[in-house]
């Protein structure tokens, strides 16, 4: 395939998203449809010593309630992984669900479930990251070079400690499950990013066939890694639909949400710098750790990215997880790079001031060619172009170095920062089914979902230039695990999984109408081709494999498991690169901090869908305006759980807070990724933007604030 740059196209979902034709999984509606209600803990530890059934079943409408009685007892964990859990008696966190209501409509499942009074025997808990019961567990130092030796040599070095705060996910489409039991077969229509893991964690929970359950996605109302795992309702409503032989479908509530799903963990990251005379960034210690849930599997990969932005040869990065009483932390986008590069970019923006030096031009003095720990080349690394691009569209060349040299005319304050960010290139396998109609329709099955980053016009726009096909008769079959089998899509590998399959999809099609026509010369597209040979439909199938996969990767895909490769590669690294320059203004009464512009510049291989990759890069930059400036889920110590579990008091950028955000693509293929040269840019749009910010702050008041988000209060 053609490696040339690629035209801008609309959206290929957009007209049914704005006029409210595409359904999502809550919108569909079943005959005998029973309506589901949690009921949240109370306490954040403990046991469930009795709950009384009869008060939710007297209300008018309830059906049934399920308890922990109604489940078989927890799988045992299947390749060092548990089970997804279900209702039990045994209390983990505030919040955690003891019964299921079932009623005849909404209203009697939520009156159903406030009648239910549970019994507890509490228990101690730890509900902070430093409160006394709190355990620490530290993860596999990652390390290169000397680092000790190294700091002992350097000629300026910087040590700070960086705050990360606790932020919840919270996309437009709340958690939703809706299940349907029919002819011993279930089938699961769930917003998710990982119907076919959600299929194989619901067959062991319930120690059922995973081939008698199907799990339909084709659209998710926004994720960002909150539905990127098996969600603890799915199960549960899952056995409802079973016992009473009726489609159940749950809607959680948003409070629900934030005391059940994944979340960013609060982190704290202590970084010391060194710099010699021949080199202003030469040693980089790095020591991070984070709240964990007591058996919680989000690891502490806060070096995945740190080390490949900077010819860094002397690296040593440690880790933790420090559990307590809570729920499972996991992935929220950019989930390690995000903290770490606010750490590591605020670090590297201190140095530059205590050198004396610009810090762009700092960090142009040491571009990255490798990875220090594994020494493996890097496949491209384009930091540097993005840096000198964006300080050129951005005019860093007219910045006052001084801080609180930039104000405008009222006396407000006004600050420039710039930082960098990378995010690993991973791959997964994938298999895919192009069938080509006669009659003008195209249908394209393929591991994959959409979640609104655009994946669908990624296929439309290869389909398109590869084929030349109907694009208004296009049928794209992704997020169900009927059509194909179906991975997690996560940490920005989704274009860069699909991308392959459709290529190898195309050619094998070419390959086949070839052989069909026999080099007879038949005018039009493919379409009519197949017509004029009178041939109803051409279907080829495809499967793809990241560098250094075997076959077995094909077998996990189709299990429900990780088929996923990346950033280490046979000989070489891959990762993607960015560069924010942000421009602040800092209020000289109230404080209050506005980003008025930014310019974004990134390295993510060749674009294919450049409207949606823009897109991508302005929801991750106003990501990033929000966990600097706004997001933070606070704990109430006495209790337990989240204080602020709901979108008035957890508060996120408005459009309003939000001013002009350039965006500017490299747009040059990677020579090693795939046969497009694309790597992944959902992620690391929000990398480093959070650390400039907070440079530009500094930049404008001469205050370095080393924790977010940066409140009013750290200003005055």
């Amino acid at each position: 395939m053609t490696p040339a740059a690629f035209p801008e196209r609309e959206r290929v979902d957009a007209h049914d998203k704005v006029l409210g034709r595409t359904r999502y999984a809550a919108d569909l509606p079943f005959p005998g449809l029973l309506y589901a209600m949690t009921v949240p803990a109370t306490i954040a530890r403990g046991t469930l010593a009795a709950l009384p059934t009869a008060p939710a079943l007297r209300v008018p409408g309830v059906v049934r309630v399920l308890t922990a009685a109604d489940f078989p007892p927890p799988a045992a964990p299947a390749g060092g992984m548990p089970a997804p859990p279900t209702l039990t008696d045994e209390i983990a966190y505030r919040g955690q669900p003891v019964a299921l209501v079932l009623a005849e409509s909404l209203e009697a499942a939520i009156e159903g479930a406030e009648a239910l009074e549970p019994v507890y025997a509490q228990q101690s808990f730890a509900p902070l990251i430093d409160s006394a019961g709190a355990a620490r567990a530290p993860a596999e130092p990652v390390r290169a070079g000397d680092a000790g030796a190294a700091l002992g040599a350097a000629r300026a070095t910087l040590q700070e400690r960086y705050v990360s705060p606790a932020q919840h996910h919270n996309p437009i489409e709340m958690l939703s499950t809706t299940a349907v039991w029919a002819d011993g077969m279930l089938t699961i229509h769930e917003g998710t990013q990982a119907a076919g893991p959600v299929r194989a964690g619901v067959a062991r929970a319930l120690g059922l066939d995973p081939a008698k359950i199907a799990v339909s996605s084709p659209y998710t109302g926004g994720a960002f890694g909150q539905k990127g795992g098996v969600q603890r309702q799915t199960a549960i409503v899952a056995q409802a639909a079973i016992l009473t032989g009726r489609p159940v479908k749950l809607v959680m509530p948003r409070g629900q949400i934030f005391h059940n799903a994944t979340f960013r963990p609060l982190s704290r990251h202590q970084v010391t710098l060194g710099a010699t005379a021949e080199r202003p960034l030469s040693v980089i210690r790095y020591d991070a750790d984070h709240q964990q849930s007591r058996t919680g599997q989000f690891p502490p990969s806060y070096h995945e990215s740190t080390r490949v932005c900077y010819d860094v040869p002397d690296y040593d990065g440690t880790s933790a997880n420090v559990r307590i009483d809570t729920q499972d932390p996991g992935y929220m986008r950019a989930p390690h790079p995000h903290p770490a590069h606010f750490a590591l970019e605020s670090a590297i923006d201190e140095l530059s001031y205590k050198l004396g030096r610009d810090p762009v031009a700092l960090r142009l003095e040491v571009p990255a060619t490798k990875d220090p720990v594994s020494g493996h080349p890097l496949s491209s690394c384009l930091l540097s172009d993005c840096l000198r691009v964006g300080a050129q569209r951005f005019g860093w060349d007219r910045r006052s170095a001084a801080p609180r040299s930039m104000r405008l005319a009222d006396g407000t304050q006004v600050g420039w920062g710039v930082a960098g960010g990378a995010y690993p290139v991973n791959t997964t396998a994938a298999i895919a089914t192009l069938r080509i109609g006669a009659d003008g329709s195209t249908r394209f099955a393929v591991t994959g979902h959409e979640f609104g980053q655009g994946i669908r016009t990624v296929i439309a726009q290869l389909l398109q230039a590869e084929l030349g096909i109907d694009a208004s008769r296009l049928d794209i079959a992704i997020g169900d695990t009927r059509a194909a089998p179906q991975h997690t899509t996560a940490g920005s590998w989704g274009t860069n999984s699909v991308v392959p399959a459709v290529a190898k999809a195309c050619e094998r099609l070419k390959a086949a109408m070839a052989e069909l026509l026999a080099g007879r010369p038949v005018e039009g597209g493919i379409h009519r081709q197949l017509a004029a040979v009178k041939r109803p439909f051409l279907q080829v199938e495809v499967s793809t494999l990241a560098a250094g996969q075997d076959p077995s990767a094909l077998d996990r895909l189709r299990a429900g498991g990780f088929a996923k490769a990346g950033p280490e590669y046979p000989g070489y690294a891959s990762h993607s690169y960015i560069a924010h320059f942000v421009e602040v203004r800092v209020e000289p009464r109230t404080r209050r901090v506005r980003v008025p512009r930014v310019v974004s510049v990134a390295d993510c291989g060749r674009v294919v869908s450049p409207r949606t990759a823009a897109s991508q890069v302005r929801g991750g930059v106003v990501m990033a305006i929000g966990s600097a400036l706004r997001e933070e889920t606070e704990v109430d110590p006495r209790y337990g759980g989240w204080l602020n579990a709901d979108l008035a008091d957890y508060v996120v950028p408005v459009n309003a807070d939000i001013g002009d955000i350039e965006v500017e693509f490299i747009d040059r293929p990677d020579p090693l990724t795939n046969a497009i040269g694309t790597k992944g840019l959902g992620e690391v749009s929000m990398v480093g933007a959070a650390g400039a910010i907070a440079n530009a702050v500094y930049h404008a008041t001469g205050i370095r604030v080393r924790k977010m988000p940066i409140r009013i209060e750290d200003l005055l």
